[in-house]
């Protein structure tokens, strides 16, 4: 594949390890630090055909529209919900995540928090660089033989779970879909349960609709008093003014949250919240992922999720696209089409490779509701012009030569 052209936009000081190992695969690779607003993206994407962003980059329709060049989208990071991943399917680009390269880092954040908190470190740490000395056992205990709750038990929640088990904590879970528990863990029945015995609740859940505030006034005062919340999910599963209250009443003994419902786009905005100036309140700046270990390898992990897209067509573990992963085939050229999941387009597609004498030594077809994702290998030294008569029929809506 000829891709010394192929130009690659990373944002928000992505881990240079990144552009290194897409560079040294041919690629142009520019890096920015900051994360462009969508006008500045609607500039910017017509000169790329690729873009790695974190958290904060939002992708969105009105962008998409714009980018006719796009094929690809990398989240260096967990979540995918700053990417309009719908439209993104409707325009044939793929988008990617790394799902596991930050767990460890989330995961031990949070047990630092469990202690922190239980132990008030925050605070004391403060009244002790403003030189009062609070030597006190009062309020501060140790988290062995306490029973921590965790909201959601994928990557991350099941590494929390592996690591306070660990430390002498009682372990429980709640999840929407059937988990097996590891090591003495066990499944709550119901959100209420969980909240009702723990003396930390950590959540760990996706931003969709049916966990926006799903942390209110009301899950609130269901949870045992003086007990801790922990969140390090999204910032719009919890309801700030519901917990300041509940922070205040001495409901909660106190909280540390890492992601909040608004959010400063760089570090050069002030950062503004209800919780601020709470006692017993650890505060952190979306930071769980962002150790050194866990951003080189959320670095490793997308630009070779790019490498394999961009040069043998492997869409494993796109987000948003049906998944198919083939080994080379030598001595053929490779052609991706992306089509609206409609019955007869193969039938079109095959049509054209039969009327131009082209032998296929290999196709497969992946579907979901909307679109189909085609891999096909031929014998032909006309690929490029195979592929562009393929774009042209009206239910394409991407194709392009890999090799």
């Amino acid at each position: 594949m000829k891709n010394q052209k192929l130009r690659i936009l990373l944002v928000e000081n992505i881990h240079p390890v990144a552009k290194e190992n897409l560079e040294s695969e041919g690629y142009e690779v520019t890096l920015i630090g900051h994360a462009p607003n969508e006008d500045e993206l609607i500039s910017l994407l017509p000169q790329y055909e690729v873009i790695g962003i974190r958290s904060k980059t939002e992708i969105t329709k009105r962008v998409l529209d714009s980018a006719h060049n796009l094929t690809t989208i990398g989240c260096f990071c967990i979540g995918t919900n700053q990417v309009d991943l719908s439209s993104a399917k409707s325009h044939g680009v793929a988008v990617f995540n790394a799902p596991h390269s930050n767990t460890r880092s989330v995961a031990e954040l949070v047990i630092a928090e469990m202690i922190s908190l239980s132990r008030q470190l925050g605070d004391r740490n403060i009244k002790a660089h403003l030189g009062e000395w609070i030597k006190s056992a009062e309020g501060s205990k140790e988290v062995r033989g306490k029973t921590v709750g965790i909201v959601g038990y994928g990557h991350i929640g099941s590494q929390v779970s592996v690591l306070a088990e660990a430390m002498g904590l009682k372990v429980i879970f709640y999840d929407t879909v059937k988990k097996l528990p590891l090591g003495n863990a066990r499944s709550a029945l119901s959100l209420d349960e969980l909240l009702r015995e723990s003396d930390f609740v950590t959540l760990h859940v996706p931003e969709v609709t049916e966990t926006m505030n799903m942390i209110g006034s009301n899950e609130l005062s269901k949870m045992k008093k003086g007990s801790f919340l922990i969140n390090a999910s999204r910032g719009t599963v919890v309801v700030i003014d519901a917990l300041v209250q509940a922070l205040k009443e001495k409901h909660l003994a106190g909280c540390a949250v890492d992601v909040f419902p608004i959010e400063p786009a760089s570090n050069k905005e002030k950062f503004i919240s209800p919780l601020q100036g709470l006692s017993n309140v650890i505060l952190t700046p979306h930071i769980g992922g962002s150790t050194e270990e866990a951003q080189k390898s959320i670095g490793i992990e997308v630009a070779e999720s790019f490498r394999r897209f961009l040069k043998i067509g492997s869409s494993s573990g796109a987000v948003n696209f049906p998944n198919v992963d083939l080994p080379v085939k030598h001595g053929t050229s490779r052609i991706l089409n992306v089509h609206r999941n409609e019955p007869g387009v193969l039938g079109e597609i095959n049509g054209i490779i039969s009327k131009a004498g082209a032998n296929i030594e290999g196709q497969y077809l992946a579907t979901d509701d909307k679109i189909g994702y085609l891999v096909m290998d031929v014998h032909s030294s006309q690929a490029g012009q195979l592929a562009s008569e393929i774009n042209k029929l009206d239910r394409s809506i991407r194709t392009r030569v890999v090799y």
